[in-house]
């Protein structure tokens, strides 16, 4: 733990705090977004997530639109603290709100909006599903909100080559969501992921509810040996950090969750796992237990 320690120090020594974001510079031109690690709330509105910022030539990108129209503006007030140009771009990581729901700001700023095919499908499927919880959770702070899905899609793979920089987008499977993408900057090394990684708090099994395709993607992604890790929650990272956060913890869960099947266990037994050698993890006694069970209706329906 203490060299993991270590590698987050690094990262925070480049930050400064725009409003709702800890701003952290990994590259020339290439910054993080850090939103709060706790639930979504009327102060953050509904942006309690990382988003990623790609200045060029010709326009910024942006990694996540976040999670009203509302957030969507402070996500462009970070920006504008960076560089006046135009955003030109944004991806969708995911169909999960804070990965999307800003799109009708950007797009009304003439943004490029893109997603993979399955995201869109995940976001129109969801998009009244998420409303009515945002309603809930941030209340007035959803005002203007409009869903938007993506306007352009792919299937596995696209490149996008903008303002002298080249991005590769690519779905490897479910992970947090079914649609998830992992977008590669290969002149920098960096992966931004969205929520394919959480950082500093505890990931949630997620709409996808299916573990083996998230470690099956996670794998994928590593494979690119990225030096820098824009995660969907937390702070940036190197990949052994992030793995260690997502990859070692869904393994854990299932290789538990394995043996508890060969006993003839049950659910109540999941429950009882001794999750505590991640309890660092913000969230950790809230999403512990429900992961479990998750992973273990799961994994019983498999087998």
């Amino acid at each position: 733990m203490k060299k993991i320690t270590i590698i987050v120090l690094f990262y925070l020594f480049s930050s400064v705090t725009y409003a709702l974001f800890e701003v952290q510079k990994i590259a020339d031109n290439v910054y993080a977004l850090v939103g709060e690690l706790s639930q979504r709330s009327k102060t953050n509105l509904g942006n309690n997530s990382t988003h990623g910022v790609i200045i060029t030539s010709a326009g910024v990108v942006l990694i996540d639109s976040g999670a009203s129209y509302l957030g969507a503006k402070e996500i462009h007030k970070a920006i504008q603290k960076l560089t006046p140009m135009p955003v030109k771009i944004v991806i969708n990581t995911g169909g999960q709100d804070h990965r999307w729901l800003g799109n009708d700001y950007f797009q009304k700023l003439g943004a490029r909006i893109i997603s993979s095919s399955k995201t869109k499908i995940d976001q129109q499927a969801r998009a009244d599903e998420q409303i009515a919880r945002l309603n809930i959770l941030i209340g007035d702070s959803l005002k203007g909100t409009k869903p938007v899905p993506a306007l352009e899609t792919f299937d596995k793979k696209m490149q996008v080559d903008f303002g002298g920089i080249n991005l590769e987008l690519y779905h490897f499977g479910a992970a947090h969501t079914v649609g998830d993408i992992v977008v590669w900057m290969p002149s920098t090394r960096t992966m931004f992921t969205g929520d394919m990684v959480f950082n500093n708090r505890m990931l949630g099994i997620g709409p996808a509810k299916d573990s083996q395709s998230w470690i099956n993607a996670f794998e994928k992604m590593a494979s690119f040996k990225p030096k820098h890790i824009i995660p969907g929650h937390g702070n940036v990272s190197d990949l052994l950090f992030a793995t260690h956060n997502t990859y070692d913890y869904l393994v854990f869960l299932k290789t538990k969750i394995s043996k508890i099947l060969e006993n003839d266990g049950n659910m109540l037994d999941a429950s009882k796992i001794d999750q505590s050698n991640f309890h660092y993890l913000k969230n950790y006694e809230s999403i512990a237990g429900k992961n479990a069970q998750w992973v273990f209706e799961e994994m019983e329906f498999d087998d």
